[in-house]
């Protein structure tokens, strides 16, 4: 299966509005995988009477690790299509998605290489191994990637208020080919 390059098809009207469409069905897609994630792991407490936590332990964070890992890269996706498409509008389009194409900007996401990296990441790191201190040496890992499930929560989350933010905009000031796009739609109602 290919991935799919940018949000716009060949012939495409309302390019604002098809790009919001999918960037925020991207999100909620992001979402979903950290959502599960977390599921998983919830749904982890009922195997403890019957599993070791030398077993259960690393199976949570590895769970934690795919879910943080599958967003990631859906992160890295929806800005590689936000900024193919945003390249194929015209100014006044582009000045239009401006906010939502700075959330990249403003809150970049490393490599997953990055990530995982426990040295290019102290403040995680020092973090995790105090939980561990303070819990038990095995939550150590499950700590790290959490941070990390947190990050990927908290960068999707911008992203969503900003795309709500240009919907609203264009709902409360249409541009002028989205005025005629309404008109004509209640014309042919």
């Amino acid at each position: 299966m290919s991935q799919q390059k940018t949000y716009l098809k060949d012939p495409f009207d309302d390019a604002v509005l098809i790009i919001l469409a999918g960037i925020d069905h991207d999100v909620e897609r992001g979402e979903d995988m950290l959502m599960f994630g977390l599921c998983l792991v919830m749904l982890s407490s009922t195997f403890a009477p019957v599993a070791p936590p030398t077993v259960l332990l690393p199976l949570v964070a590895l769970t934690f690790a795919i879910s943080a890992s599958c967003a990631r890269k859906n992160y890295h996706n929806m800005e590689r299509k936000l900024s193919a498409s945003i390249a194929l509008l015209e100014h006044h389009e582009q000045i239009m998605l401006r906010p939502v194409a700075a959330v990249f900007a403003e809150h970049p996401m490393p490599s997953l290489a990055d990530s995982f990296n426990l040295l290019k990441n102290l403040k995680r790191t020092l973090k995790s191994v105090l939980g561990g201190f303070l819990i038990n040496p095995l939550w150590m890992p499950i700590l790290y990637v959490m941070g990390m499930q947190i990050c990927e929560e908290k960068n999707l989350g911008i992203l969503n208020r900003a795309i709500i933010d240009v919907e609203r905009r264009l709902a409360d000031h249409p541009p002028a080919w989205l005025k005629q796009r309404l008109i004509s739609d209640k014309l042919t109602d």
